[in-house]
């Protein structure tokens, strides 16, 4: 069968050539086309555009790349009935995945969606859609099933797929000796991955994690679709020992003791790591004011979303400054064991009878209804 898959950012790039990997134990002659990056281009050839070029964010942002994003819509649909693809996959990344999955379903292909888009957030009556042009809705959140439920919708919940990887992940013992790091432990900070909101949080996060630097080493992780030039800008001017490693986040985590996080999916990896966290988020004030209009919701950590309780302190716009987050770092270290706990009930919850998330996928776009 042929595939076609759009994924627009980093995590969808992981999750994409995990899947792909599985489809191909499954249907050993698969063909693809995809958007995505570096994880996926070692599954397969067949890219259409890298990540680097998709990962746009913000109502403002979108507003200005307008006339790209229109491009990569041309680009896309040419490419779409060229390849005459069996199933398209969707990965996340709903803004884009969503419009054009009401174009192919118009035009007669096969659509799965793979990691739900976050309706229960925000813009629910976008649910219509899904329930008009989504083949397949695949959940990685468990309560994310009840919300289709509720709307109509039976979506499939393959449990998230970022358990096996973790569980599966083998640090590098001599990660800390490779990259010239000492004795002291790790304060681990994860930015995110796009820039504009690098731009914001970054110099706010080492201004914190400088108040620990007499017993922590601050180890930046730099994404890998940004290149290293751009968090040098932002800390050139800090003449303090921070190490910026690029596209290696997990043995960060793997020897990390405390961490400062973007909200988003680095939040969980975070905790499938055990280590302690604060978690942030900053925008533009349009987009603030825009988004806080839409959205209704107790949190914006994905660990204490699904946990429905604020067990990791968040920090939410003017808040995430760098007296406020160091405040929360000292209240995280009081309560580490409190906060390794949860992580262990936040594991049980994510977990599908311990099948990982990809065979499930591959199992629902192998088959036709």
């Amino acid at each position: 069968m042929k595939y076609y898959i759009i994924a627009g950012e980093p995590s969808g790039d992981l999750h994409g050539s995990n899947m792909m990997k599985a489809i191909i134990a499954r249907d050993p002659d698969a063909e693809f086309m995809y958007w995505g990056g570096d994880h996926m281009a070692k599954v397969s050839d067949g890219m259409i555009t890298h990540i680097r070029e998709t990962s746009i964010m913000g109502f403002t942002e979108v507003i200005t790349n307008i006339s790209k994003i229109k491009g990569f819509f041309k680009k896309a649909k040419a490419s779409i009935r060229e390849f005459q693809p069996d199933k398209i996959i969707y990965i996340d990344y709903p803004g884009f995945n969503l419009r054009m999955a009401e174009w192919s379903k118009k035009e007669g292909f096969n659509n799965v969606f793979y990691i739900s888009p976050q309706l229960w957030a925000w813009k629910k009556g976008r649910v219509k859609k899904v329930k008009k042009y989504i083949d397949d809705m695949i959940c990685i959140l468990p309560f994310e099933k009840k919300f289709y439920a509720d709307h109509g919708v039976d979506a499939h919940y393959v449990g998230h797929p970022l358990l096996p990887v973790i569980q599966n992940f083998k640090s590098d013992p001599n990660f800390k000796s490779n990259n010239k790091i000492g004795e002291k432990k790790i304060l681990a900070i994860l930015p995110g991955s796009r820039r504009q909101e690098i731009l914001k949080v970054l110099p706010e996060y080492i201004a914190a994690a400088l108040k620990f630097k007499e017993e922590y080493h601050i180890v930046v992780a730099a994404a890998p679709n940004i290149d290293r030039s751009f968090y040098i800008d932002i800390i050139s001017d800090i003449k303090e020992d921070i190490t910026i490693i690029e596209n290696d986040t997990y043995n960060i985590l793997s020897i990390a003791e405390l961490a400062i996080v973007t909200s988003g999916t680095a939040t969980l990896e975070t905790a499938l790591f055990r280590v302690p966290q604060v978690v942030c988020y900053k925008t533009s004030s349009i987009n603030y004011a825009i988004g806080k209009q839409l959205v209704n919701l107790k949190y914006i950590c994905l660990v204490n979303l699904i946990l429905d309780r604020g067990l990791v302190k968040e920090l939410i716009q003017n808040e995430a400054n760098a007296s406020q987050i160091a405040n929360a770092l000292r209240d995280t270290l009081l309560r580490k064991d409190e906060i390794v706990l949860g992580y262990e009930s936040l594991i049980e919850n994510l977990s599908n009878n311990n099948i990982p998330a990809s065979d499930e996928v591959s199992k629902i776009v192998t088959t036709f209804k």
